[in-house]
């Protein structure tokens, strides 16, 4: 009894290490321009069986479930961000990256991978459509602090978040042909259509139903709500997924519905989803470095092999996809390159190369090999040089100045009230005005400002300057009223 309780006590101590190891390996990657997930992924590898031999983890079923799980909660956080007037004029462009993008990827690798893997084509096809996708974990996670113009920026996150379902379903129907040659095409055909179909009904109508639910229910802590919206997400999911409709689609919808409407203790559900996101991420990307073996990733076949398909997909497939995805839809020739450049690999791939494992197909092992290195590669060349590009071709908007206090935002949902957070950009049509000469709706008190870090106690005749955050009280039924008040130009 005494040996268990010991044991649980390092294992306790081994999981804080782990996350405390994340926490600062974020703050390294900042520093050297190296994305997060590929230090969290050395980490993995580093406490393994062939490294430090701390763990010895080869479980793949125990990594899939893990890794979906994470991708739940990454897309949640990401949808959350999601600006709704922002999105709608690139959904175009986006679904045909999402669909037609992968579509056209898959192919293209797949002739490389048939010729540099020497394997047979339902092995290249599989092996391209698990590479096919960009990453969604990997994309808001370089650009998340990016000033990318919007336009490019929503583009290239809107995909990410949407061609999952595209990869999983070509990989999907890959094992089951693979495994089953007798597989009808036109029937995978319907299942595709039948699959996004439902995530997009089930992501809305789940979306609806949960602003509803956060609105309306009256719990007797405010940490309770982002538990209850992660609940909703991961609901929509079990639901979407058990009715063979694609729950990853359905969980990225529903986030934006929620991220786009007024809903009780917004901030904190914003908040603990954020934080809850990096946690996951950290844990997956942990635990997929563990699931891979030093010793047979880096010997001199795979890496070439790898390479020899990460330039293939990199500088060939990649661009060809962007380019014939995006004909006609007014993009310029430098936001068409920053976009085939910005196809980051991450996750999904990884993820997705458990399948053929659990699936016991011949030749998986070397396929998740070949597609872990081409994941780090993608990472390693791709992910350290898109702000160096973005600054290159001129597509930095106005500089992203996230808040920097931690003045606490509450929905007070009894009262019926809001503490609404809003900054001044250098276009509002409030700025040099005083607080008595804005038509501030009924209802309304302007708490406190934040300027040049220092807090400021505002009086009716304070003036609002260009870089200022207001704390703004006010009703929910006001809310959208003074949204619009403050968001007029100049």
């Amino acid at each position: 009894m005494f040996s268990e309780i010991t044991q649980t006590h390092y294992v306790v101590l081994f999981i804080a290490i782990l996350f405390i190891s994340g926490v600062i390996t974020t703050k390294f990657s900042a520093r050297l321009g190296v994305p997060a997930l590929v230090l969290f992924i050395g980490i993995g590898m580093l406490i393994g069986s062939d490294a430090l031999g701390i763990v010895y983890f080869n479980n793949a079923w125990m990594a899939q479930i893990i890794g979906v799980f994470a991708l739940i909660i990454i897309l949640f956080e990401g949808g959350l961000q999601t600006d709704w007037p922002t999105l709608r004029p690139i959904i175009k462009p986006a679904l045909s990256l999402a669909t037609l993008g992968v579509f056209i990827t898959t192919l293209l690798v797949a002739v490389a991978a048939k010729y540099i893997l020497a394997i047979d084509w339902e092995l290249a096809l599989l092996f391209g459509a698990i590479v096919g996708s960009t990453d969604a974990a990997a994309v808001f996670a370089v650009l998340k602090d990016q000033p990318i113009q919007k336009r490019i920026g929503a583009t290239l996150e809107a995909e990410s978040g949407s061609n999952d379902p595209m990869a999983v379903f070509l990989t999907v129907s890959m094992i089951e042909w693979i495994t089953n040659p007798a597989t009808n095409a036109l029937l995978l055909v319907l299942t595709f259509f039948l699959q996004m179909g439902l995530g997009l009904l089930l992501g809305y109508l789940f979306g609806k139903l949960t602003v509803a639910a956060l609105n309306r229910i009256n719990l007797d802590s405010s940490g309770l709500y982002p538990l209850f919206a992660i609940a909703f997400a991961l609901l929509t999911y079990g639901i979407t997924a058990s009715l063979n409709g694609s729950g990853l689609l359905a969980v990225y919808i529903l986030a934006i519905i929620i991220g786009n409407a007024d809903i009780a203790y917004r901030y904190s559900v914003f908040r603990f989803s954020e934080g809850f996101a990096w946690m996951m991420q950290i844990l997956m990307f942990v635990i997929l470095g563990l699931l891979v073996f030093p010793s047979d990733l880096f010997t001199w076949e795979i890496i070439l092999q790898g390479l020899a398909v990460s330039v293939v997909l990199i500088a060939i497939a990649r661009p060809v996809a962007v380019f014939i995805s995006t004909f006609k839809m007014n993009f310029k020739a430098k936001e068409l390159l920053f976009l085939s450049w910005a196809g980051l690999k991450g996750a999904v791939p990884i993820v997705l190369a458990t399948f053929p494992l659990l699936a016991d197909v011949t030749g998986s092992q070397q396929i998740f090999n070949v597609v872990f290195f081409v994941v780090l590669t993608s990472c390693l060349i791709q992910g350290t040089t898109i702000p160096v590009l973005a600054k290159k071709l001129a597509l930095f908007g106005p500089k992203k100045t996230p808040p920097m206090h931690t003045l606490e935002l509450i929905s007070l949902g009894k009262a019926n009230a809001e503490m609404v957070e809003y900054q001044i950009d250098s276009d509002h049509g409030v700025i040099g005005k005083t607080l008595n000469d804005i038509p501030f709706p009924d209802d309304t008190l302007v708490n406190g400002i934040i300027r040049d870090g220092q807090l400021i106690t505002p009086s009716g005749d304070t003036y609002i300057h260009s870089g200022d955050l207001l704390y703004i009280l006010t009703s929910r039924k006001t809310k959208k009223s003074l949204k619009k008040l403050l968001d007029s130009k100049a």
